[in-house]
């Protein structure tokens, strides 16, 4: 059986796709929460309810501007009415996720 010029090019498209996913693919660049005692709250209430939409709520009673904690220069907009959505890019460590 001989391959086709179409065949070819099938196959060429296959693997420029792999080799973008690859490319694009790499090491986590957002941050994860901290695993400290002012985000300890926070980790409690994720065991206990096992909802990031929960642990979101809190977010807010540090986190806000102005006045809060400061968010970093390039760090989104974000949302002026709707609720905060902090763990939906920032990621819940490990180790703090196991039920004591």
């Amino acid at each position: 059986m001989q391959i086709s010029k179409k065949d070819w090019m099938f196959i060429g498209v296959i693997a420029v796709v792999i080799i973008i996913f690859v490319a694009i693919s790499g090491e986590e660049k957002t941050k994860r929460v901290p695993l400290d005692d002012k985000h300890k709250p926070s980790y409690d209430l994720f065991n206990k309810t096992q909802s990031k939409m929960e642990v979101d709520k809190g977010c807010p009673a540090c986190h806000f501007e102005p006045g809060g904690v400061p968010f970093p220069p390039k760090h989104p907009v974000k949302p002026k009415d709707g609720p905060m959505r902090c763990l939906f890019c920032h990621k819940l460590k490990v180790s703090g996720l196991q039920k004591q």
